[in-house]
């Protein structure tokens, strides 16, 4: 009699935190080529109306065409409320009425970034629990890969907050800089995608905004908007006024239009230090 055969130990999750910028995107052609081993890519999407427009129309036109045609599983995740199943975007968060704490890093009147959850509960708890629901646990963790390259190997670190996930960063295994990642991609022959973040980020460089106000003028007064709105109800609450840039006037005047050409700041001015977003 044939003895009944044993349940096998689940095979460890193996998955790329995908921002559909030139980081994870080089990840998603290297994984193509078999030169790492990640077969899933998980792309936590913040909101249709708070992602780049951009990196939407990336995402939709080549990532995931690309990932398909190579056997590899690209999944859009977004925030669900558990009570009534609905998707919850960061932009709605942030223009609901009677709105007293902020989710992104606001620049305070000393320019200091506030805190932030936006990542937290936007990006990194949606890929977790993604991970989750495929069967990762603490004792059996998924790896999850991060695209931080060389050049910005101060942007790496092993926080987070699932205890069912390990944090990997194949770039700079590779030894890899974010002009190679770009050259991977156009050699695979895609064009190099925006660089991706919120259009509303404030750890935008100024030169991200001056770029935002000439070629996509809409997301740039969306923005002006929302700080206009986050100032109104500040205004309400007696409380300081904030602002997306570090210049602490409002964006509009931050920013003024037909200006070609800004100063250069440091890039620790203008990037999440996570590497979950921008990448």
């Amino acid at each position: 009699m044939t003895a009944p055969l044993l349940d096998a130990e689940p095979q460890p999750i193996r998955s790329v935190s995908y921002g559909g910028g030139v980081q994870s995107t080089a990840l998603l052609v290297l994984a193509a080529q078999r030169k790492i081993d990640f077969p899933l890519f998980v792309f936590a999407n913040v909101g249709n109306d708070s992602e780049r427009a951009a990196t939407l129309r990336y995402v939709d036109e080549y990532a995931k065409p690309y990932a398909a045609k190579h056997g590899i599983e690209l999944v859009e995740v977004h925030r669900v409320m558990q009570r009534t199943g609905e998707k919850r975007t960061l932009w709605q968060d942030l223009t609901q009425p009677g709105l007293r704490s902020l989710r992104i890093p606001v620049r305070m009147s000393n320019g200091a970034p506030g805190n932030r959850s936006c990542t937290a509960i936007y990006k990194i708890k949606q890929v977790g629990r993604e991970m989750k629901r495929r069967g990762a646990t603490a004792e059996n963790p998924a790896t999850i890969g991060i695209g931080i390259s060389v050049d910005e190997i101060h942007r790496a670190n092993n926080r987070t907050v699932e205890p069912h996930e390990r944090i990997v960063y194949p770039l700079l295994d590779l030894g890899l800089r974010r002009t190679d990642c770009a050259r991977i991609i156009r050699k695979a022959g895609l064009p190099v995608p925006p660089k991706s973040s919120c259009f509303f980020c404030p750890f935008h460089r100024p030169e991200t905004w001056h770029d935002m106000r000439r070629t996509e003028p809409e997301e740039f007064e969306k923005a002006c908007h929302l700080e206009d709105l986050l100032n109104e109800r500040r205004d309400e609450l007696g409380k300081d006024h904030v602002y997306l840039t570090r210049f602490g006037r409002p964006l509009r005047e931050a920013i003024p239009d037909g200006i070609d050409l800004l100063p250069i700041f440091d890039e620790a001015d203008g990037a999440c230090d996570s590497g979950w977003c921008m990448t």
